[in-house]
Formats: C-alpha cells, structure tokens, sequence
C-alpha cells in the first residue's frame, strides 16, 4: 500500500463499518462521554472477548459508574461483577486502585495526559490513548492487536510491536485520522480481516493490500 492510498482506504473503511459490530469500547463512550468509564471498560476489555466486555461493562457500571463509587466496592464485587473478563481478579484490583488513586490525587477526575495516565497501575500506552481519544476527543493513536497486526499487513508500516506502530503511524498517518484510526481496525479487525485465514476474497482493500504475512485466506 502505498502512503496516500490511506485515504482511499479511510473512505471505505468508514462505509463497511456501518455494517459491522462497534468495538465495546466504543459503545461504552458514546454512551456518554465519560474518561473514567472509557478508561474501566478498556482496562475490563484486554485480552477479552468484545462481547464478554460489554457485559461485564454494563453490569459493573449499573452499580458504580464513578470513582467515588467505584472505590467504596471491595475487589471481590468487582471482581464478581466483570467474570469472566480475562484475568478478572487482577483486573478488579487494578480497577478499585485506580478509583482511589483518582478520588485522592485528581479530585475524582481523569487526568487527560498521556504522561499522568501512564503512572496508574495497568495502564498502558493503548488503554491511555484510548482515554485521550474517546474519553476527551484530544488528538492520539491508539495501536491494539488489531492496528498493529493489520497496519504491518498492508505493509503501511513494517513495525515489530504496538508501541513501535503507534510511533510510526505519529510520522506519517494524517492527523485527521488519528482518532478513528483505532475505531475502524478494531471493527475491521473483528468482523473481516481476521488474524487467521481474513476473508479476502470479499474484502473492498484487497486491490491495495499486498497481504504481508498472510498465508490463509477465504
């Protein structure tokens, strides 16, 4: 793919996804703008299944969708209350920290830069630049699986791992894109191009998708 394709690519991309299932995060922020849910829900959402975050989302949120009443739940009722969600236990820890942390140092507020976000506990460069993009609507490039895996496969960049695709697609994504960038590939990611056998035969790309690394398709 050459560098100015992407906005052939964007173009369709934004078309397709209005036939695809939203990523759970996503849904959790338009719901209502809210950073401390966005930030919860992405946290919930690592190395789970969308559907299995969604849920658990909703059920944790319908009890406490702040940090002041988040962190007057133990982390055994959180933890109850986002299973199966991978590594739940861990997770509610994590999660309950993060609310105190919150409510002692920022007021109850999440801050809204990168360097803050990255001092709480299981917060990474994805999990924080999705705060900054869906919780505040600030200018970031959040790189997941997905960004990372089909962004090297359309060989736009040629990077090793997330954090090197975020830097990469910093030099030479357009800013206009930096924000959905992540929305559009998780969806794509998810419901077509797939990280094993993607469905290629049907695909809108596949004429500027010189398919790096993909062995099997349909």
């Amino acid at each position: 793919m050459k560098p100015n394709d992407i906005h052939m690519v964007i173009a369709i991309l934004r078309e397709e996804y209005l036939n695809w299932r939203k990523p759970a995060v996503t849904i959790v922020a338009e719901s209502g703008r809210s950073p401390f849910k966005v930030l919860v829900s992405c946290i919930i959402s690592l190395r789970t299944k969308d559907e299995v975050t969604a849920l658990a989302s909703a059920r944790l949120f319908q009890r406490a969708d702040t940090p002041e009443a988040m962190q007057s739940l133990t982390a055994e009722e959180i933890a109850g209350m986002i299973y199966p969600a991978g590594f739940y236990r861990t997770k509610a820890e994590q999660i309950r920290e993060i609310a105190r942390q919150l409510m002692a140092d920022y007021g109850g507020h999440v801050p809204d830069e990168m360097d803050e976000l990255l001092g709480f506990k299981g917060v990474g460069r994805k999990t924080a630049n999705l705060v900054l993009t869906l919780g505040f609507g600030k200018p970031g490039i959040c790189v997941d699986t997905h960004v990372h895996r089909i962004c090297n496969r359309w060989g736009y960049v040629t990077t090793k791992t997330p954090d090197a695709t975020e830097m990469a697609l910093r030099a030479i994504l357009p800013h206009e894109y930096w924000i959905e960038i992540n929305d559009l590939l998780v969806a794509f990611g998810q419901n077509h191009c797939f990280p094993v056998s993607p469905l290629c035969s049907t695909c809108r790309l596949a004429v500027l998708c010189p398919r790096i690394g993909v062995n099997k398709s349909r």
